[in-house]
């Protein structure tokens, strides 16, 4: 209904309005019941948004000794909490525990499984299965995209105002609220390309299933459609060259059998990418006219890409197995904001090199052996067996990697404290700080960095096996993970974002014992299975490493003794120093003025090698 003319011409709108509510509260009642009954409140909404009900249905599942449902219900709430190891660990127990599981991921979104799968064949070159769930992919995609819509025009908060002590007029309360659904339903595409458990989304990801199409098409022979989704494709991204070039290529094969203008974009991309432009121009308009902030986000990035490569011929004569290429290369790898180095001075001449990044097959690796000596390795492990608290750092959580170790720790702060106390000998406290001071300065020359390094982190660690729970062991003392993103394997991703510390930028570990049994660190592909180093720990020995997704990494169960590490995260960013870090600055300052002295190691670098 139209706005009329006129001092009423406003109540045709409002009775199709009304209408529309009525007919929506007696679908509604009818079927669902009582509003109370069916709308649930913020708080239970957002446990099933965290998928917190499976963790309930696991350990329910255990009680019946149902262990594949329970190893399906622990997966599904995996999938959205990520970090939480204990889930993680349970998972793994399961596959000790009921053999060969094939986990199942309960809400999983088909759109998403069936364009992963299509992914796969595409690149096992399996074109004719890749169209197939790709297609289905697009199916399922725009099917969630009208639910998505609908869901948004439930209940909304008004974020700037208590509901019961709003005083805006007619107009101004419509527009609020719906403002807050057209937002809602413009972010439907980020939803519908986000991973569960994940806050990015995957870049480029509706046009990608084109891109994808456009080649596959190619591949079995149907230029017609290979055409059609290049156009399509080109919906989103007009001035693209490599798909440009696709589509010229593609009317060219069908030149005296088909009017290459006949073919146009699939209608149902064509009407969203035009409601979705819509929308993004009403929000601009409002944000100006009704005085909010608004961004409109970058919904297609073009270097989401397929990651393979066929290069374009130069005309329609060339040989068709050239074929076409992809919209884009390989997808590039994010661009550091510095620039990667390796190799600078050690500072120190005790110290003894190892292995550099391309030993080590990686990316900002170095291996190091007699950072400390074996007198202060000893005298180290003497203050950790006085100061160390289990299930320090992990709120209590004595064993927060598995069950099968007891994890202890402590931090310089602590080490500092009682050793001014006279609870553990205060040269010994002291070393704890400068063994880490030294090996900050090591990390910092030797990846030759432009900026100060801070400590982020510092923790005197232990990990112990516990009798009776080695035999049969197949998990890990620490799982593979990374130290400023979310690794996610299947997805060969790692998200930096919450909960990851993202402000983390270099690691190292200290080794301070070999006396143990398993225990070795190891660094992997992205897929947290293939291992691509593996470090024996010694006294002396310091793995670094940089902290993002190129470096995954994890530490070998420990099957039998202890073993102890000094663990030490560092960050470029001044914002994000180590507090405790501050105040044992403090402490040493103020021991300095005591004259209590330094340790009696040497911390003085010698001159650049």
């Amino acid at each position: 209904a139209e706005l009329g003319a006129g001092p009423a011409g406003e109540l045709p709108f409002f009775g199709a309005l009304l209408r529309r509510a009525g007919c929506l509260r007696s679908c509604e009642e009818p079927r669902l019941g009582a509003v109370s009954r069916h709308r649930a409140a913020e708080e239970v909404r957002a446990d099933f948004q965290r998928r917190v009900p499976y963790s309930y249905l696991q350990r329910a599942y255990i009680q019946l000794n149902k262990l594949e449902e329970a190893a399906n219900a622990a997966h599904t709430f995996f999938m959205a909490n990520p970090e939480h190891m204990e889930i993680q660990q349970d998972i793994e127990n399961y596959k000790t525990t009921a053999g060969k599981v094939s986990l199942i991921d309960r809400e999983a979104k088909p759109h998403m499984e069936d364009y992963s799968a299509g992914v796969r064949h595409y690149d096992k070159e399996e074109y004719g299965l890749a169209i197939t769930f790709l297609e289905r992919a697009l199916e399922g995609y725009y099917a969630e995209d009208e639910d998505c819509q609908i869901m948004c025009e439930g209940p909304q908060r008004f974020e700037e105002h208590e509901y019961l002590e709003y005083k805006a007029g007619l107009y101004e309360a419509i527009a609020d609220h719906y403002m807050q659904v057209l937002a809602c339903k413009h972010d439907c595409v980020r939803e519908l390309a986000t991973r569960s458990g994940r806050i990015s989304p995957i870049e480029n990801f509706l046009p990608l299933h084109y891109d994808y199409l456009q080649f596959a098409y190619y591949r079995v022979g149907d230029y017609v459609k290979a055409l059609e989704c290049a156009r399509t494709y080109l919906l989103f991204h007009p001035d693209d060259e490599d798909v440009l070039e696709n589509a010229a290529y593609y009317e060219g094969l069908l030149e005296g059998t088909l009017d290459p203008a006949t073919v146009k974009p699939r209608k149902e991309a064509k009407a969203l990418l035009r409601r979705h432009k819509l929308e993004s121009h009403l929000l601009r308009v409002a944000a100006v006219g009704l005085g909010f902030t608004y961004t409109e986000p970058n919904y297609w990035k073009r270097y989401g890409a397929r990651q393979d490569e066929h290069s374009v011929p130069s005309s329609i004569s060339s040989e068709p197995e050239e074929g076409p290429r992809l919209s884009l290369a390989k997808k590039p790898t994010p661009k550091p904001d510095r620039e990667l180095k390796e190799g600078g001075p050690l500072l120190y001449s005790d110290v003894k090199f190892v292995y550099n990044s391309q030993q080590l097959n990686g990316t900002q690796r170095v291996l190091l052996d007699n950072v400390i000596s074996e007198e202060q390795c000893r005298e180290l492990h003497r203050v950790a067996s006085g100061i160390m608290l289990a299930g320090d750092g992990y709120r209590g959580k004595t064993s927060p990697h598995t069950p099968n170790e007891r994890f202890e720790g402590a931090t310089v702060l602590k080490a500092l404290k009682y050793g001014y106390e006279g609870r553990v000998p205060l040269k010994s406290a002291r070393l704890f700080y400068d063994i880490s001071e030294k090996a900050r300065r090591i990390v910092e020359s030797y990846f030759m960095l432009n900026s100060t390094l801070y400590f982020s982190y510092t923790h005197l660690v232990c990990r112990t096996a516990l009798s009776g729970q080695q035999e049969r062991r197949n998990d890990l003392s620490h799982p593979i993970h990374a130290d400023n993103c979310l690794l996610d394997p299947e997805a060969n991703e790692c998200w930096k974002e919450p909960p990851a510390y993202t402000f983390r930028d270099y690691s190292a570990l200290l080794y301070m014992n070999a006396d143990f049994e398993g225990g070795e660190f190891i660094f992997t592909e992205m897929d947290a299975k293939t291992v691509t180093a593996s470090i024996k720990p010694k006294c002396g020995r310091m793995v670094s490493f940089s902290s993002g997704g190129e470096n995954p990494h994890g530490v070998k169960a420990v099957t039998k003794g202890q073993r102890c590490a000094v663990a030490l995260w560092f960050t470029l960013d001044p914002l994000y120093r180590e507090l405790e870090r501050i105040q044992a600055d403090e402490v040493i300052a103020m021991l300095d003025q005591e004259h209590l002295g330094p340790s009696e190691m040497n911390i003085n670098p010698k001159d650049e090698l």
